[in-house]
């Protein structure tokens, strides 16, 4: 995200809230440390991403915020914690999709309506990809594959987990009828790898934290990238959108607070972490380290991109036959 983007949407953020910013509910808050629950368990990269931006952040609130991980039933067990917190702004979450996906899987009963959205931080690009011998070369040429092979081409994912939705929007947009294709269900990323890497499967979706190092080296192929622009990263590899495949992906971070929360605190916070993102430091070790991209949005902006992420989300899962 550029410096720019950020500078208008802080614009925005002090013409949404005016008076509110500078009175004071500002100059009372934060008055001790805020817990930001993450659920899932340390060492991953929405874990480190999240610890990364926040160390910034909490130099801007003068306050420390202390990432808590709350791993457990599919992450529901720490979003469930902070949707029951009090809406003092002292207790938030971050997460992703994950919270719109557990509520379409049928896991609970919420979805991003059951939180105040504060901000959207960062994304991960998702990226379809084959193992090296594979005849496909780019995205556009799966569906030509799958009908020259019906029911016998292999697609991994996690079940209803982000890639099992990344293929049901694939499949959509690309033409392809899912009762021409094999799913195949892992546990985990690290066992889809290992898969693609022994051709047990033909197609997996990973993205640059999973999949960037087995791209460097040439094991496996990126077939097009799921997003709007190039990666900086992959300028060799076109967009879905390039390959005329009409549809963008990722895992999409952000910070949540427990409905009710005041509006001047959800300002001041996602002021603080809209900040920390201006810091090079940080944002270069997004998008280098860990293969994401900065992309803040706050107030009304978050709630639009939300609304469109759940949609289209929800469109994929009538493809879905979630096994609970």
């Amino acid at each position: 995200m550029t410096r720019t983007k950020l500078t208008h949407t802080f614009a925005a953020l002090g013409l949404a809230t005016g008076i509110a910013l500078s009175g004071t509910a500002q100059a009372d808050y934060p008055e001790q440390d805020i817990r930001l629950i993450i659920p899932y368990g340390p060492g991953g990269a929405t874990d480190i991403i999240f610890r990364l931006i926040s160390q910034e952040a909490e130099q801007h609130l003068g306050e420390s915020i202390v990432p808590v991980n709350m791993a457990g039933a599919g992450a529901t067990l720490g979003s469930r914690n902070v949707k029951d917190a009090s809406p003092d702004g002292y207790t938030l979450l971050g997460s992703h999709d994950t919270i719109a996906l557990s509520k379409l899987a049928g896991t609970v009963d919420y979805s991003y309506d059951a939180f105040e959205p504060i901000a959207l931080l960062t994304q991960t690009i998702n990226i379809p990809t084959a193992h090296a011998n594979h005849e496909v070369q780019s995205a556009d040429e799966i569906a030509d594959y799958v009908r020259e092979n019906p029911g016998q081409v292999r697609f991994s994912m996690i079940p209803s987990s982000t890639d099992h939705f990344f293929w049901a929007q694939f499949f959509q947009e690309a033409g392809i009828d899912m009762a021409d294709v094999r799913l195949v269900g892992y546990p985990d990323t690290g066992e889809q790898v290992s898969a693609l890497m022994a051709e047990e499967i033909d197609f997996a979706m990973f993205n640059l934290p999973s999949g960037g190092s087995y791209f460097e080296e040439g094991t496996f192929r990126p077939l097009g990238i799921a997003h709007p622009e190039r990666l900086e990263s992959m300028p060799d590899v076109a967009t879905l959108r390039e390959l005329g495949i009409e549809m963008d992906h990722s895992t999409s971070r952000g910070i949540f607070a427990p409905k009710g929360t005041p509006q001047e605190v959800l300002d001041t916070i996602a002021e603080a972490y809209g900040q920390a993102l201006e810091n090079e430091e940080v944002s270069s070790r997004i998008e280098n380290e860990f293969g994401s991209v900065v992309r803040f949005l706050a107030g009304e902006d978050y709630l639009e991109f939300l609304d469109e992420n759940e949609a289209a989300l929800s469109a994929a899962a009538e493809n879905i036959d979630f096994q609970n």
